[in-house]
């Protein structure tokens, strides 16, 4: 479905220029708002290309994790870095040649109200990566046509339903061919009905060489999709496994409550 997605854009970042594929460590993360700590010493290494669900009750500290990596929220305290280069003191050129390399699907979308799906795509090509406005449209155009939206490339948001808007977010992250995309809690805002096209869409990115984090109560797709599970909670990684391994035997006491309650509404006990 997504083959030919990733061909490389001839405006390419320097400082991430010879990247195909894209680590990201974090050491000994710290992130507050005012006293309240959110994130406590996170300590993390996702290898290029894996694909990587992050579970965990809500207030845990997941969005806040991803939304450090491209600096969408801002450091207190250690590193975070990409193929092995800090991050978290960058600024002007050099911060939007990083988030060119890193896209990001928000929760609810965060399109443009005023521009059709294929302008929502192509804007930030023409003028923020300095593409003509003709090679702008038929990159959007051809990604529309990936995600299974290029009939509707000349709507307004207001005129698609929440998945459709969803894949059209998607389609605009993967502009720029980064190398890590970012999903914060894709399928939250949608109608049930609509979560299998989206997921279908990430199920299609995933291992095509991607790096993916994706936050997610989407337990069917952390589990067969996700090469890895991290579970937050508190502020903290309590548990780090393959998917298999977390949903059958999770080790932390706080993980197996957790399942519990996802997984089991009426608090039955796991096998």
């Amino acid at each position: 479905m997504l083959s030919g997605l990733f061909s490389r854009s001839a405006a390419r970042a320097a400082d991430f220029s010879h990247l195909d594929q894209a680590s990201v460590e974090f050491r000994e993360v710290v992130k507050r708002y005012g006293d309240h700590p959110v994130l406590k010493g996170i300590n993390l290494s996702i290898a290029p290309g894996e694909v990587v669900a992050i579970l965990g009750p809500s207030g845990s500290g997941k969005s806040t994790l991803i939304r450090l990596i491209n600096q969408l929220e801002s450091l207190n305290g250690g590193e975070i870095l990409i193929d092995g280069k800090p991050t978290g003191k960058l600024t002007g050129t050099a911060l939007r040649q990083l988030r060119s390399r890193v896209g990001f699907v928000f929760q609810q979308f965060n399109l443009y109200a005023h521009l059709t799906a294929s302008q929502n795509i192509s804007l930030a090509l023409e003028h923020v990566h300095g593409w003509k406005a003709p090679q702008a449209q038929e990159r959007a155009l051809t990604l529309l046509d990936k995600v299974g939206m290029v009939e509707k490339a000349e709507h307004y948001p207001a005129e698609l339903s929440g998945g459709q808007q969803q894949r059209v977010a998607i389609a605009r992250a993967l502009a720029s061919s980064p190398q890590i995309i970012l999903f914060d809690e894709p399928t939250s805002a949608l109608d049930p009905e609509m979560i299998g096209e989206v997921l279908q869409v990430m199920k299609a990115l995933a291992h095509s060489g991607i790096t993916m984090i994706v936050v997610t109560h989407e337990m069917q797709f952390a589990r067969e999709i996700a090469d890895r599970v991290v579970f937050i909670d508190g502020g903290q990684i309590l548990e780090t496994a393959p998917p298999e391994q977390f949903f059958r035997h999770p080790e932390h006491p706080r993980a197996r409550q957790f399942l519990q309650k996802v997984l089991n509404p009426l608090h039955q006990e796991l096998p």
